[in-house]
């Protein structure tokens, strides 16, 4: 399967110290709805090896009802990287409005932490094609950013 959703009301529980619901908490619900779909898909457990470029776009407020839709779109030789769109609505409305966007990488692993190959996602439809290509864009800035950062992640030069 490559792709699903998750559906449900937010909770006073979830609220931050603007009113509306909490960054953290939508953060933890892309999480575990991409989580679901990258192990639907790799049919083995996944570890979460990278979370990029999360855009929050409105807020969702206490009593909305939130689906999240999650779906393939790309795999490498053990990744699965996994788009996230977070919607919400009022009860009393029908239609949903889009609020948060992001990327999740997952790498699936053995029962020791080491990589297994994933089997791979062939998209099939022009969208699928775009969202492959926009895949292989942001994977191509994460190492570009990774190169960038080393001096600064290097034991040696750990800032105190």
């Amino acid at each position: 399967m490559n792709r699903i959703s998750f559906q449900f009301i937010s909770e006073p529980t979830d609220i931050n110290f603007g009113g509306n619901v909490h960054g953290g908490a939508v953060m933890k619900w892309i999480d575990q709805t991409a989580y679901t779909c990258a192990r639907s898909w790799a049919e083995t457990y996944c570890v979460t090896v990278y979370v990029g470029g999360i855009r929050f776009y409105r807020p969702i407020n206490i009593g909305d009802v939130v689906r999240i839709d999650a779906y393939v779109i790309y795999t490498g030789k053990t990744s699965i990287h996994i788009a996230v769109d977070v919607y919400a609505r009022k009860v009393d409305h029908i239609i949903f409005e889009k609020k948060t966007h992001c990327v999740i990488v997952f790498v699936s692993v053995d029962s020791n932490g080491k990589p297994l190959e994933v089997k791979k996602w062939i998209p099939k439809t022009e969208h699928e094609k775009e969202l492959e290509s926009y895949a292989i864009s942001l994977k191509n800035l994460r190492l570009k950013i990774e190169d960038e950062m080393k001096p600064f992640l290097d034991k040696d030069n750990a800032l105190n």
